[in-house]
């Protein structure tokens, strides 16, 4: 479920929201040790305070190697970590590796004929794993989490196809509160670009670019 982006700014800005980014918060590989141990003493600090405390790692392909390996105690069996209960806490890791393995799952299914709903998680899980287990510039690189499946659950992000980046318009406008005619809409699909090159079947960008090209076709 999306829900609408005003919902999920507020969520953002609650004080027990932490969201780390690698070029903001982690930029410099050859601090590494200093930010592991802040990064434990934060998220150590934050639990202590609230909880149910929401930790976001966005584009964890781009974080040094090794940091996240200071969160493990964080995410393994045990109920309570430096005396405090972190178990009702929630770890959020965004990554955008494995996504070439998982496009070619979904054009296989494609050309075999098979809905997209029906590609299955065990179809992907370990392709993605894999991908990430063997990229040594990766933020998991032995870090343990996925060695140790210390992972609740995997959310592969299939692409997107023509028919739902025509929807990401229609959700677009109607925020907007904009009647465009279908000339503006197919506007929008017709800059998109899509792949493979035969087929045009997959949004490059997803739905990532449909907001400016609507400004833009208005």
């Amino acid at each position: 479920m999306r829900l609408p982006a005003r919902f999920a700014w507020s969520g953002l800005r609650s004080p027990h929201v932490h969201h780390f980014s690698p070029i903001i918060h982690f930029p410099h590989p050859r601090h590494l040790e200093r930010y592991k141990e802040n990064l434990r003493s934060w998220v150590q600090g934050n639990l202590t305070a609230c909880g149910r405390s929401l930790f976001l790692f966005d584009e964890v392909d781009n974080l040094p190697p090794g940091l996240m390996e200071v969160l493990r105690p964080f995410l393994g069996p045990s109920w309570v970590v430096y005396g405090t209960n972190y178990r009702k806490a929630i770890f959020l890791f965004i990554s955008n590796t494995g996504g070439e393995q998982i496009n070619q799952v979904a054009l296989e299914a494609w050309r075999g004929h098979r809905e997209r709903e029906e590609i299955t998680l065990q179809e992907l899980e370990p392709a993605v794993t894999r991908a990430v287990l063997d990229n040594p510039h990766h933020g998991f690189w032995r870090s343990g989490i996925l060695e140790e499946q210390l992972l609740d659950a995997l959310v592969p992000f299939l692409p997107l196809q023509r028919h739902h980046v025509r929807h990401c318009v229609l959700n677009e406008l109607a925020q907007l509160g904009v009647e465009a005619p279908e000339e503006v809409v197919q506007a929008v699909l017709d800059g998109t670009s899509f792949f493979p090159e035969e087929e045009q079947l997959f949004s490059s960008n997803g739905c990532k670019t449909v907001a400016s090209r609507i400004t833009l076709f208005l």
